[in-house]
């Protein structure tokens, strides 16, 4: 019985404070904060003091708004369509708290830790710009349910993307009220309770506060940014295992050469080819074709003859820089894309207290969000077809150049028919294509005019981040079996002439995962491989990185 450890956690790097200002949080940060490894020290976020003084300049100038009767969208008046009903200043408190609690109406399942401590460092950056009327206290406490980990539970469904996530963010914002639910060791308990064990009492909010808290695309930029990560490290893992199913076929390793590349300048093509020949440098598997075209002898006259080996790979291999290297170039503007979302003002109305300006618009609308997870679920998904179809190579003995059938090792403990090998795992990973390729149409298209027909197009950017997750996870997973055949088909061709880099990979792989020689239980192969490309141990075994 194979004993599986679980893959190491990618470790924080930079462990000195995280300081907040609106304008310089990366995916890095968000990423780092999101997923605390086991027994990693806790990493402080804080706000700079221009955060703080600017959130209270702009606090001031809601008051003296207030104080003169003004009316401001939110504060002084109800709320999307009922915006024409005018409140007065002493109502305005209790209609922020009346603003949540009417929003607490979200539905499916819980969004997973990760997710809700990224949404609460990313709503916290964003106020953190000052332009929001939200007291800098409101925002710490945000970042004190992220130090101590009391997260509520966020329902996933319920966000239109505009006017921002207003559900999901109300779970939030009711967390600080002392409001919802929350785990802890793996029970649901009140949310408050677990507040007065960490030493955290609820809040009374202000005017503007609670439209501040939950007027924004934290929740859905949380996802984005997970994906975007997850997406980057997809792709080298990609690469890697095309190089190892390039050398278990005995493939040609001149599809990859720089020249294709210059030929058609794409940069994501040409650094995914250029990954791809790292790994396959020094092997004696791959060939060329030079060799081929040697190994069958001139041709002249009228003769026809067939082949001994066909001079081109099919698609799978041939063409995988020009599709992973898609998904690399759609990197190139999503990371941005996402990267400034979480450094925006994405609430309405917004407070300029330099020129004593109020400001109604609407940056809830993450239109750019749902462009980039769309385009990136796309991408994504055509990936994990490509490496679908070199798993259907590897493990059929029509197309893998003399592997066995199902990668079925010959010997005692094989007897002819007894065993089938991969041909479970190639079933699996059909369906887990099929799955991700069905969440690869657009959501950004499907615009529902709701509330009065104030809110009357929206971007649905919740819908393609979440699905965006879901196809990178379901991406990583197909990847992770077809890893794990080309790690097996290595050994059966012959892993003393592979590439230093796919030995690397091979004994990583090997320390946890043993040679399939007889019919065996592999889930837990697939969670481990799976977990070396989510962590990024995959890349540094085969790169030295």
């Amino acid at each position: 019985m194979t004993t599986h450890h679980a893959p190491a956690q990618e470790e924080s790097t930079g462990a000195g404070a995280v300081t907040l200002d609106g304008s310089s949080l990366g995916i890095a940060d968000v990423v780092r904060l999101a997923r605390p490894g086991p027994g990693a020290p806790s990493v402080p976020v804080v706000l700079s003091p221009e955060a703080v003084d600017r959130s209270l300049r702009s606090v001031r100038m809601r008051d003296a708004l207030l104080a003169r009767g003004a009316p401001v969208y939110g504060v002084t008046t109800g709320f999307g369509g009922s915006a024409d009903m005018r409140i007065g200043p002493e109502g305005a408190a209790e209609t922020q708290r009346n603003l949540i609690m009417y929003h607490l109406n979200g539905v499916g399942p819980y969004a997973p830790p990760e997710v809700v401590r990224a949404t609460l460092l990313i709503r916290a950056n964003c106020l953190a710009r000052g332009d929001s009327a939200i007291r800098p206290l409101v925002i710490e406490r945000l970042l004190r349910h992220l130090a101590t980990d009391v997260l509520p539970r966020v329902p996933e469904r319920g966000s239109l993307g505009a006017s921002g996530d207003l559900v999901p963010l109300c779970y939030v914002a009711a967390a600080l009220l002392g409001v919802g639910e929350t785990q802890v060791d793996g029970r649901t308990v009140p949310l408050a309770a677990a507040q007065r064990a960490a030493g955290l009492a609820p809040l009374e909010l202000e005017a503007k506060e609670g439209l501040a808290l939950i007027n924004g695309t934290a929740f859905t930029t949380a996802f984005a940014a997970l994906a975007v990560h997850d997406a980057a490290r997809l792709a080298a893992a990609a690469e890697i295992t095309t190089a190892l199913a390039c050398e278990a076929l005995t493939g040609n390793a001149s599809h990859f050469d720089e020249f294709i590349q210059r030929a058609k300048p794409h940069p994501g093509q040409g650094t995914s080819a250029a990954m791809i020949r790292r790994v396959l440098s020094g092997s004696r598997l791959t060939t060329t074709y030079e060799e081929l075209a040697a190994g069958e002898g001139a041709l002249t006259g009228s003769g026809v003859t067939r082949q001994a080996r066909r001079i081109q790979d099919p698609y799978s291999l041939r063409c995988a820089p020009q599709v992973i290297g898609v998904l690399r170039s759609t990197l190139e503007w999503a990371d941005p894309w996402i990267t400034t979302e979480m450094n925006s003002s994405t609430d309405n109305p917004l407070f300029s207290p330099d020129d004593e300006r109020l400001h109604h618009g609407g940056n809830f609308y993450a239109g750019h969000v749902g462009q980039a997870m769309d385009s990136l679920k796309l991408a994504v998904s055509n990936v994990g077809d490509l490496l679908d179809r070199q798993l259907a190579l590897l493990v059929d003995e029509r197309f893998s150049l003399g592997l066995p059938a199902n990668l079925v090792p010959p010997g005692p403990r094989t007897r002819a028919g007894l065993h089938h090998g991969f041909k479970g795992m190639q079933i699996a990973a059909s369906a887990v294509t099929a799955e991700a390729l069905k969440l690869a149409g657009p959501a950004s298209v499907f615009s529902r005019s709701t509330e009065a027909h104030n809110q009357d197009k929206v971007s649905m950017a919740t819908i393609a981040a979440r699905e965006a997750r879901t196809v990178v996870e379901l991406t990583r997973q197909v990847t992770a079996i077809t890893l794990l055949a080309s790690v097996q088909a290595l050994e059966l061709r012959g892993l003393h002439r592979a590439s230093p880099a796919a030995r690397r990979v091979h004994a990583l792989v090997r320390a946890d995962v043993p040679f399939t020689d007889h019919d065996r239980r592999m889930d837990h192969d697939i969670a481990y491989a799976a977990g070396l490309l989510l962590h990024g141990t995959l890349a540094e075994a085969a790169f030295g990185a």
